[in-house]
């Protein structure tokens, strides 16, 4: 199945596909979502079937909007299909641009709409094996912790977000 994604050639916002954009290093659209609890975070363990990034820990989920995808909706839509979670109210909190090395020759250079949506107490959480290989909830602090430990086993552009992003994310009084 081709996969298109919003992606900016010459300046121009155009239906490109996914791989492509990738491997071009092309400017395009994303979203990434964060689920907290308090001062926790649920982050995801990449499926190793993942064409980049693969076994990695990300935030909760993220991905590109279909061409012409509302990126709200696009967001609600991954957090169902990634790991089975509905009926989360999202907060849009920043639009944030990046360009990282993902691996094997390919570069992420987003623009990504980030929300934040708290869980409730019992969250129900049903993984796509395709998608996600696990999932867990940590203190934003042990999590800074960790990446700045083991770096390698975490995303580059969840190390960009806590690194460079935090406060706008998370609020300051978190972020800290």
């Amino acid at each position: 199945m081709t996969v298109m994604i919003p992606a900016w050639i010459d300046g121009t916002l155009t239906p490109v596909e996914k791989l492509e954009a990738h491997v071009k290093g092309l400017r395009h659209k994303a979203i990434s979502v964060f689920v907290v609890r308090g001062d926790r975070v649920l982050i995801q363990q990449r499926a190793l079937s993942k064409y980049h990034t693969p076994g990695l820990w990300a935030n909760t989920c993220c991905t590109h909007p279909a061409w012409a995808e509302d990126p709200a909706a696009c967001a609600a839509r991954r957090l169902d299909e990634e790991l089975g979670i509905t009926g989360l109210t999202l907060r849009h909190r920043d639009r944030i641009e990046y360009r990282a090395d993902v691996g094997d020759g390919l570069i992420e250079h987003e623009v990504v709409e980030v929300y934040l949506a708290e869980a409730p107490a019992r969250l129900s959480i049903d993984l796509n094996p395709d998608e996600v290989m696990a999932t867990r909830w940590v203190s934003l602090s042990d999590l800074r912790r960790e990446v700045d430990a083991t770096p390698s086993v975490f995303t580059p552009w969840l190390r960009i977000y806590l690194a460079e992003h935090a406060a706008a994310i998370f609020g300051a009084s978190l972020a800290t």
